[in-house]
């Protein structure tokens, strides 16, 4: 017979969200610098002039970053606290579904 599932723990969520929030940062800043740069070097072999890195950096990466790293925080946060309800339900179903089960075989 399966083990009986745990509960769900509540103090997990932030320490995902942190995690998940962090990673996408990440992936939201290397992707934009990228692009930044690709921008930034066309931008400047059109105007046949040198490229300014620092305008991939300041104006393009780090707001970009930024304000993806806040939507990523939120939906993070919403899909985890969803997670953890449903969980939690679900858990208590088969609790329920269990006892029923048990009284019946008896």
């Amino acid at each position: 017979m399966a083990s009986p599932p745990h509960p769900p723990r509540w103090y997990a969520i932030p320490f995902r969200v942190a995690v998940m929030t962090f990673i996408g940062t990440l992936l939201l800043f290397a992707i934009s610098l990228l692009l930044g740069i690709v921008g930034t070097c066309a931008v400047a072999a059109l105007h046949h002039t040198h490229p300014d890195m620092r305008i991939a950096y300041r104006q393009i990466a780090v707001p970009v970053a930024l304000v993806g790293g806040a939507v990523v925080c939120v939906v993070s946060f919403i899909v985890e606290i969803r997670h953890f309800l449903q969980s939690k339900t679900l858990l208590g179903i088969a609790r329920v579904s269990g006892e029923t089960r048990s009284r019946i075989a008896n």
